[in-house]
């Protein structure tokens, strides 16, 4: 009996890997809700006008974003193969490209609105626009990695609305999405699929 069940742990395994993205890093998300968190600091002294990069302050503030996404990207990258290295899985395939398409169309259309509301000179709802779409882009390939993908990205939609209606605290709010957020997630993943005392790697 004990081997029947073995087997069909195995297979439901192997199904798993085959229709789910399991190499995210829990590690990788600690790191990404840190950047943000320095990102959000550092802007706040160049709205104060103390961190001065371009003179202008809205090219600042992109420079400082592109920044961070940058280093969340390369980290999600380097721990995510390094996951799937140790797990003898592959990092890219006709899955990963699936969610990185899930992903990015909504990240797209979200980059292409907040550029309109910088047009508009409504640059406070930039922070509130980022939230929402980025939260949709986790929700979209939540359904081929782990579920909590989704509740993350949900957290971030409520936040993004919170943002929008709070003039004032779209940065805070934003740290506390793009950050804490992050560094919740990357503990919970950590613990739950990469510490080992979940061999099951299980996405439900």
């Amino acid at each position: 009996m004990n081997n029947n069940i073995e087997d069909l742990r195995h297979i439901r395994s192997m199904m798993e890997r085959s229709t789910k993205f399991l190499s995210i890093s829990g590690i990788s998300g600690v790191l990404a809700g840190t950047f943000a968190i320095i990102g959000a600091i550092i802007a706040h002294y160049a709205i104060k006008g103390n961190i001065v990069i371009t003179e202008n302050l809205i090219c600042d503030l992109l420079i400082i974003a592109a920044v961070v996404l940058f280093m969340a990207v390369s980290a999600g990258l380097y721990f995510s193969a390094r996951k799937a290295k140790k797990n003898n899985a592959k990092l890219w395939s006709p899955l990963t490209l699936q969610i990185a398409k899930d992903l990015c169309i909504p990240l797209f259309s979200g980059g292409v609105f907040c550029l309109i509301l910088i047009y508009n000179r409504c640059g406070y709802l930039v922070g509130s626009a980022t939230l929402v779409f980025y939260g949709i882009s986790l929700i979209a390939a939540g359904n081929r990695t782990y579920r909590d993908i989704k509740i993350l990205g949900a957290c971030e939609i409520i936040l993004g609305f919170i943002a929008g209606v709070s003039i004032g605290y779209g940065l805070i709010i934003w740290a506390i999405g793009f950050g804490v957020l992050h560094i919740v997630y990357g503990i919970v993943i950590y613990y739950k699929y990469d510490s080992g005392r979940n061999k099951k790697q299980t996405a439900a």
